[in-house]
């Protein structure tokens, strides 16, 4: 599993999070991957840069975010963005507050909040995939359990193994 396999089953995108044109992602709904670039080596922050959740902060120790990396995998994390509950939501907006969550607001969740205790986060590259709502489990949990079947574990950044 990595960028060409990726963009072969269909994702977009692939572009680094600092240079992230938040306008040309789309506004449907989908599933979304964070990839290390090429030659990104995992070099650990002392503090997160990700906001608070709930009074409680995201940071882990070296040797936590150590032992839940995934060597020699170029995919780092595997989220979803549904409708929501108004229908407004998306890959847009989901990936534009995951970013803002790495920049120190505060989240609605903390999915993927490893991302922010790398040096060099704005260098990972984000894809995308649109997909219909029906199809956003099932896909997310298949392709969670595709990195595990080559890794033996989830992705660094994905702490929960998602239902289909």
């Amino acid at each position: 599993m990595n960028r060409k396999s990726l963009k072969d089953d269909g994702f977009t995108g692939f572009r680094p999070i600092d240079g992230l044109d938040i306008n040309r992602i789309p506004q449907r709904q989908g599933i979304f991957a964070v990839l290390r670039p090429e030659g990104f080596e995992p070099r650990f922050l002392k503090e997160s840069t990700a906001g608070v959740f709930k009074k409680k902060k995201p940071t882990l120790s070296r040797d936590e975010l150590a032992a839940e990396w995934v060597a020699d995998a170029d995919v780092l994390f595997l989220g979803k963005a549904g409708a929501g509950s108004q229908g407004n939501r998306g890959l847009r907006r989901q990936i534009s507050e995951f970013v803002d969550f790495g920049r120190g607001k505060p989240p609605g969740h903390w999915d993927g909040r490893l991302i922010w205790q790398l040096l060099d986060a704005d260098d990972l590259l984000v894809a995308w995939k649109e997909l219909p709502p029906d199809e956003l489990n099932p896909a997310l949990a298949k392709y969670q359990a595709e990195f595990v079947r080559l890794y033996g574990r989830l992705p660094f950044a994905n702490l929960v193994q998602a239902r289909a």
